[in-house]
């Protein structure tokens, strides 16, 4: 390599550099997928949100994210019920490391992802949208899954647990179509926060035994605080009765994402 060629590759890896580590950065995504298998018509669409910073990201719902940032001014900002399909994940992308966060009882607990995602990256290619991408498949959750990544975007991240690829995954679903993410914009600046710091640390026995709870007393009504629901007209419902009502919802939503983890709630 003569200098001069030298010089083009340090110009191009400072750039790169630059652009990927320097800033912060949005991604959205808007996510698709089906809880219940009995009912393939069922579809939930939500915009989700990685954002990029410095090699560290966060990926939730737009909705999670809205309640994250009430948080950090101490303002209750809600979180999503249940113990399945949670989508925060925390990642180190330089370290290797993927989080999983489950609120739970306003408590977050922490779940390492240590399935390893072992990638096959193949020959086709397409634009999608305005960027060139390249088909890569992989396994994960029990599920297979079938991404296009592009250089265009020099970040080996992705939606949801998924990264480690040659730039940024702009779409992936499984080979069932019941979860899909894709990209719909990218924001340079992006707003990087994680208002979910302060965690319990858990295993995936740990996560099981946390859905069974959460089935068994929806609301922990029975142990923590008399929780009361009223009909339109103010009159109070029964308490047992909206647990099985609760149950019986619970139940329906037989297709988590990670189907190697699926509860077993009876």
């Amino acid at each position: 390599m003569n200098t001069a060629q030298k010089l083009k590759f340090l110009l191009f890896f400072s750039f790169v550099s630059t652009f990927c580590f320097s800033q912060s950065f949005s991604f959205i995504y808007e996510a698709k997928y089906r809880l219940t298998k009995e009912k393939p018509e069922d579809v939930f669409t939500e915009k989700m949100i990685l954002d990029f910073e410095n090699n560290l990201s966060v990926f939730r719902e737009s909705s999670a994210k809205d309640a994250d940032s009430l948080k950090l001014i101490n303002k209750n900002g809600g979180y999503r019920m249940g113990v399945e399909n949670q989508f925060y994940v925390k990642k180190d992308i330089s370290n290797n490391k993927t989080e999983k966060i489950i609120t739970y009882l306003y408590t977050n607990y922490l779940l390492p992802i240590d399935e390893s995602l072992q990638w096959k990256i193949l020959s086709e290619q397409k634009t999608i949208g305005k960027y060139k991408s390249q088909k890569a498949e992989v396994d994960y959750g029990g599920r297979h899954w079938i991404a296009w990544f592009t250089q265009e975007l020099p970040f080996n991240d992705g939606p949801y647990v998924f990264h480690g690829l040659p730039g940024l995954i702009i779409s992936i679903e499984d080979t069932e179509h019941d979860y899909s993410f894709n990209l719909i914009q990218v924001k340079k600046g992006g707003n990087w926060f994680d208002a979910r710091t302060k965690t319990i640390a858990i295993d995936w026995s740990k996560y099981d035994h946390l859905g069974k709870s959460y089935y068994n007393d929806p609301w922990n009504s029975k142990t923590a605080r008399k929780v009361t629901f009223v009909d339109p007209q103010g009159n109070e419902k029964d308490m047992n009765e909206m647990i099985k009502q609760a149950q019986k919802s619970i139940l329906e939503e037989n297709n988590p994402l990670e189907l190697n983890h699926k509860i077993n709630y009876k």
